[in-house]
């Protein structure tokens, strides 16, 4: 199999950049009809799949600084969409409430929407198969 050269290598690297781009504008200028950012519905996704958990822990799964997610954080239970609760010792415990969890399932609405169309030109076994390429290169 020949090797490929470091433009061909760059390309591919800027194809990938270029395809989260597109898909991200899309989410956040659809996710901003909702009334939330594509940051706020990443963080309401995250507390949801695991309540209770510390902003260090969704920091790393929302791909943020602890201290970017803790002001992201903020603004969301002032805005009624999470609560901040003591946990044990110091930690600080995240979870949704009513409002946020409306708010997260309209996202994941615009979201199955906007993916859908993102992957359109694609069938089934193209986007499997680029999954688990995708799944290949993050270990």
């Amino acid at each position: 199999m020949p090797a490929h050269t470091p433009a061909e290598l760059q390309l591919l690297g800027r194809t990938v950049k270029e395809v989260q781009y597109r898909q991200h504008r899309t989410l956040d200028t659809r996710l901003a009809a909702a009334g939330t950012t594509l940051a706020q519905w990443d963080a309401l996704r995250a507390i949801s799949r695991s309540p209770g958990a510390t902003a260090r822990a969704l920091a790393g799964e929302t791909f943020q600084t602890e201290q970017s997610f803790g002001t992201l954080a903020g603004r969301l239970a002032v805005q009624g969409l999470i609560e901040r609760r003591p946990g044990r010792g110091r930690r600080i415990e995240h979870h949704l409430t009513p409002a946020g969890e409306q708010l997260l399932a309209a996202g994941h609405r615009i979201a199955d929407e906007v993916l859908a169309d993102a992957f359109a030109p694609l069938d089934q076994d193209e986007r499997a198969t680029l999954l688990a390429l995708l799944r290949r290169l993050t270990g």
